[in-house]
């Protein structure tokens, strides 16, 4: 989420904080437990109900700690946590989001959680969430969810068309060709978006940022070959047209999930909607492959997901209670009960149980965690995608050219970091 903050949406981050912060000693007594806070920024309605349950069954179980359980907005989160923390206190416990951990570590708000009981299990979990969750040489999360991009497709169209998953973007663009020659069915549709144009980085080699160069590359030679493959993509048979509305996700997925074109680049948070799809009844049909490979040979794909995070100025009783409940929420029992009723991706290899690969969606992008690319230990990494959000939407939409619009996208980044040379 990009920086500032509305006052109207200060004053009720404030209020937020004041009735539900960690900072506070409010609800604790010298005899009674220790109350600690968790906000957790899961959907509301999907996910939120399985982190309730859980939270009451950690409280069974330790009797000596009640848990303050909030659900914040994600889009609301990021500021929030910024205001609460550099202000009267915040959450013990975060879900905080992989590109705002090195940024909250850089600013102190976070508790170092190396040698500490909730990485006890370390080994458990995928070193490349592990990198991830660090800043400067220290660890400041737990794994909780983890995510990545695939190439998902309809199996039955693909079949129908005598076409394979797609190893490279040339690949899919000639397959997408014979499907709609065979079909009818579009081939494939792209999004606009810069998270979802990552992966053709990726695929040449390249970034947006060489961080261990402190040098801007969305520009370069490199990024530019890769963002014209992404520009092709969207004109030619049976590649659908870029869609520059503010409803252009909900387009492609409702597409995608009744049978309308055959294939698209989502993440496993669609895993249940894919299945609501009429082109999905037989969760069968669902196939995920690693995205296509660029001309580096190699396929790459952009890491996301949530870790655990203790907050620094918690006092010592509450980080001790905070350090627990992050063991026990990234147990391996835990993430497979998340798994297993929000159809979300493990952080750890044991968590992957033969009941939650029996889900065909889990199992598949749980494949592709191997192409799987941890961020930059940058804490301003994430919000480099903004400015391209807007480059690429009018660069697709055929308002700017590519060089123009990536050299915009450069004068913007550069004020983001302003230390990186050009």
């Amino acid at each position: 989420m990009r920086r500032g903050i509305a006052a109207t949406a200060l004053v009720a981050s404030i209020a937020l904080t004041a009735t539900a912060c960690g900072g506070s000693d409010s609800g604790d007594s010298a005899d009674g437990p220790v109350a600690i806070t968790w906000w957790d920024t899961s959907n509301a309605t999907n996910e939120a109900p399985t982190y309730k349950a859980l939270v009451k069954q950690f409280e069974a179980a330790h009797k000596d700690i009640k848990v303050r359980y909030v659900n914040v907005p994600f889009d609301q989160a990021q500021n929030k946590f910024d205001t609460a923390a550099g202000a009267t206190g915040a959450p013990d416990v975060l879900r905080s989001e992989v590109g705002w951990t090195p940024a909250f570590a850089k600013k102190g708000f976070l508790l170092p959680l190396d040698g500490t009981e909730a990485l006890a299990d370390q080994d458990e979990f995928q070193p490349n969430l592990i990198k991830q969750a660090q800043y400067d040489g220290k660890t400041y999360g737990v794994p909780f969810v983890t995510d990545t991009l695939a190439l998902v497709y309809n199996k039955a169209l693909f079949e129908k068309a005598g076409v394979e998953a797609p190893k490279t973007w040339d690949d899919l663009k000639k397959a997408a060709a014979t499907i709609k020659d065979k079909t009818g069915a579009d081939g494939y549709w792209g999004s606009t978006q810069a998270y979802y144009a990552q992966s053709f980085l990726y695929g040449d080699g390249t970034d947006t940022v060489d961080v261990a160069a402190r040098k801007i590359t969305v520009d370069s030679a490199e990024a530019k070959k890769a963002y014209g493959t992404w520009l092709d993509l969207f004109d030619g048979k049976g590649l659908h047209k870029a869609d520059t509305t503010a409803d252009a996700y909900a387009h492609i997925q409702d597409a995608f999930v009744n049978g309308k074109v055959a294939s698209i680049i989502q993440g496993p948070w669609e895993i249940t909607n894919f299945y609501k799809g009429s082109a999905f009844k037989d969760k069968g049909n669902l196939g995920i492959a690693t995205v296509p490979a660029g001309t580096s040979g190699k396929a790459g794909a952009p890491t996301g997901g949530h870790n655990l995070s203790v907050y620094a100025g918690s006092n010592k009783a509450k980080q001790e209670a905070s350090l627990k409940f992050v063991k026990f929420m990234t147990s391996a029992k835990a993430q497979e009960t998340i798994a297993l009723e929000n159809a979300t991706l493990p952080t750890r290899d044991d968590a992957y149980t033969a009941e939650v690969k029996a889900d065909p969606g889990i199992a598949g992008y749980q494949t592709v965690l191997a192409a799987a690319q941890p961020r930059p230990e940058l804490p301003e990494y994430s919000s480099l995608w903004g400015p391209l959000d807007t480059e690429l939407l009018a660069i697709a939409g055929g308002k700017e050219s590519l060089d123009k619009g990536l050299g915009n996208a450069e004068t913007a980044i550069a004020k983001l970091v302003p230390d990186f040379s050009k």
